[in-house]
């Protein structure tokens, strides 16, 4: 069995990566500064460690051991530009650096469909062109040229493109729409909502990258996109989830571009949790190939996206009053509605 280092353990792929790791008999290193609020906290199996990737020297302490390194942690777009180039660029290269000088030869580098900026056509293949939107897309496509030069190294490195996953433990901006469903609340759509927009069930994730540390190394040594293969349009996913919280509420699209203007504005006045990326392609089609993945790693997704809104909403309410509290801007947490919340109160 394998030791498995992880990057970001404490967040919200972390903790589902380590479980799934665990069912499978590995042992597991999870490295994050954020605290490790899980119940593997106790498990023997776990080791967890506290520490920041951009921070070289503790990094490669924690590392000595470990057999394959998941490189999970990343400053998301809600972070400052700075935290955003340093732990998603920098901290990457810390990442490699510390494998590279303990032999460890394989590599996963969790990236991001954000890579490909706000396309102007479907299905995304992995050959596309990279065009980073904002700071963080700009740094995830830096992140994978860092990936590529240490492939130069000998180095095995699969690079994930995963579309925006869900589960348990999953909040951020899926804990607003779910927040909205549970009292009895409609939900706008930036948009008519008739777009076909992927999502990913973070299990089906999870399955991905252990065929990324499994299978033989000229196999995995590239890079895969990967998303749910069943998904339909935004309104028909969504309505899903409202017609599981029996309020009977519909799911209101409006139009786009004043939705995204005023977006805009509530974001640069830092009124709205939402951020360019989320409502600029919100109203279009958003969905990548995953023949390559099905082809080179076998990935055959369980979950629908119907099947993983629904799942990540039963496990919101049963543990909603644990969070009732919480906020930030990580996935682990709900994000603020600031405005938002307001915004509720007509639907």
């Amino acid at each position: 069995m394998a030791q498995y280092f992880i990057t970001g353990g404490a967040g919200f792929l972390g903790i589902n990566l380590t479980r799934y790791l665990l069912e499978k008999g590995h042992t597991v290193v999870s490295y994050d500064f954020a605290e490790y609020t899980y119940p593997e906290v106790n498990d023997s199996r776990v080791t967890v460690i506290s520490g920041d990737i951009r921070d070289l020297t503790p990094l490669k302490e924690a590392m000595a051991g470990s057999d394959i390194v998941v490189h999970a942690a990343a400053a998301l777009p809600l972070y400052s530009p700075e935290d955003i180039r340093t732990t998603d660029i920098d901290g990457t290269g810390n990442v490699l650096e510390a494998a590279r000088e303990h032999g460890i030869n394989r590599f996963i580098q969790i990236s991001s469909t954000a890579v490909y900026g706000i396309p102007d056509h479907h299905p995304l293949f992995e050959t596309d062109k990279l065009v980073g939107v904002g700071p963080y897309g700009v740094a995830k496509i830096d992140a994978e040229k860092l990936c590529e030069t240490y492939r130069s190294k000998g180095m095995t490195v699969a690079i994930i493109r995963p579309k925006s996953f869900i589960g348990p433990e999953r909040l951020g901006a899926f804990a607003l729409f779910y927040d909205w469903a549970c009292t009895g609340h409609g939900f706008p759509m930036i948009g008519s909502g008739n777009n076909r927009y992927q999502f990913l069930d973070v299990h089906d994730l999870c399955e991905a990258i252990y065929s990324c540390a499994t299978l033989d190394a000229a196999t995995v040594n590239d890079v895969f996109n990967i998303g749910a293969e069943k998904f339909a349009t935004m309104k028909e996913d969504y309505q899903a989830v409202l017609d599981q919280a029996g309020f009977g509420k519909k799911i209101r699209g409006f139009p786009a571009a004043p939705m995204i203007w005023t977006l805009r504005l509530l974001e640069l006045l830092h009124l709205s949790p939402l951020y360019k990326w989320v409502y600029e392609t919100a109203s279009k089609d958003s969905f990548v190939s995953i023949d390559k993945a099905k082809k080179q790693l076998g990935f055959a997704p369980k979950y629908s996206n119907k099947d993983t809104l629904l799942r990540n909403y039963a496990w919101y309410l049963a543990n909603r009053k644990s969070f009732a509290h919480a906020s930030g801007v990580s996935h682990r947490v709900p994000w603020k509605q600031g405005i938002l919340g307001f915004a509720k109160l007509f639907f």
